[in-house]
């Protein structure tokens, strides 16, 4: 097996193992809302348990507890030349140049919170950035030049397949809680 085949098998792994953790579906066709089961896009879309939209989307469970499954593994599960912290600054980067305020703040918090958010940020970082922001803003930039420039910057395959995958995360929970917004705002008759 060749070194790319090998990374894209250990992320593979770790995705694997994430969605393997998932409790199993429930018998019920729609899961009720607890009072506290408001997530990351719930909260990024201000819904609240009782809302009508934050009950539609727990008509699939399992895709909203997959979501934040997803979260959890890509911000946190360990990856060589990948820290939590700059995974998190990634996050912030992606969500402040996509202008989603909630989920930029979400990020900000995260960071504050996280332990190694005082260590330094890795030499990477800015290639880090420039990438995420060229797949945010224009996904036909994230050729074989931005991943290149990836590599020149010290990251390993494993690397660039777990942050590819963070930033198409990002812009799934991008466009999810942009869309929620909006239906939230035409429920109330103002733009969104």
């Amino acid at each position: 097996m060749g070194r790319r085949a090998a990374a894209f098998a250990r992320v593979a792994n770790v995705t694997r193992a994430t969605f393997d953790r998932l409790p199993p579906p429930s018998d019920r066709t729609i899961a009720m809302p607890s009072d506290d089961s408001a997530d990351v896009i719930d909260r990024a879309a201000g819904l609240a348990p009782g809302d009508p939209l934050h009950s539609a989307r727990r008509f699939r469970a399992k895709v909203v507890e997959a979501t934040e499954a997803s979260h959890e593994a890509l911000l946190r599960q360990p990856v060589e030349g990948l820290s939590t912290a700059d995974r998190l600054r990634v996050a912030l980067h992606a969500c402040t140049i996509a202008g989603a305020r909630t989920l930029a703040r979400h990020y900000e918090g995260q960071l504050a919170e996280t332990s190694g958010a005082d260590a330094p940020s890795s030499p990477a970082l800015p290639a880090m950035l420039q990438f995420a922001a060229a797949l945010t803003t224009d996904p036909r930039r994230g050729d074989r030049a931005a991943i290149d420039a990836l590599r020149r910057a010290g990251l390993d395959d494993a690397a660039i397949v777990a942050l590819a995958q963070l930033v198409a995360f990002l812009s799934y929970q991008l466009r999810v809680v942009a869309g929620l917004q909006a239906m939230r705002a035409s429920r109330a008759g103002v733009a969104p």
